[in-house]
């Protein structure tokens, strides 16, 4: 139940600064929050990352819908055992669940989080993408560390 209660507050975080750009600043506004590194600026996507498979919503919709439906089933599954695996579950679906919202509602993500790294101005994301992208690492980093533990126990008897 606490890695639901972890799905929601990301969820609702997510949406909470969604709203906050949407009300606050005109399309393509942009304010610098650090010099040369951040700013805040309000951006609509209608694809995935990088804005590749721009307009297919219907593709979205789906494979959303099915991640979603597998992350339930492995957290159900899973719920009483490996936290960390559990954590990264809860960020995924948290992530999947933000931009699902924007795409059925607007057919399109709000995104706002402008970052400049060493002089490439990178996509704009939001807080469900970076959910995604911790979920990820943190699901990546699960499973080493229990390949490696499991590779342990065959070599050590």
């Amino acid at each position: 139940m606490r890695y639901y209660i972890l799905t929601l507050i990301i969820v609702f975080l997510d949406q909470l600064t969604k709203w906050t750009v949407t009300r606050s600043m005109d399309l393509y506004e942009s304010i610098e929050v650090i010099p040369g590194f951040l700013s805040i600026t309000s951006h609509r996507n209608s694809g995935a990352a990088w804005g590749i498979l721009e307009g297919q919503m219907w593709l979205f919709y789906i494979v959303t819908v099915i991640v979603i439906g597998v992350l339930i089933y492995y957290m159900n599954l899973y719920k009483d055992s490996y936290p960390g695996l559990m954590i990264g579950f809860a960020f995924i679906l948290g992530g999947a669940i933000g931009n699902f919202i924007d795409r059925i509602l607007f057919q399109e993500v709000i995104d706002f989080i402008d970052v400049y790294i060493f002089n490439y101005d990178f996509p704009i994301f939001n807080i469900a993408d970076s959910a995604l992208t911790v979920g990820v690492v943190l699901f990546i980093v699960f499973m080493l560390i229990d390949e490696m533990k499991n590779k342990g126990k065959k070599f050590n008897g």
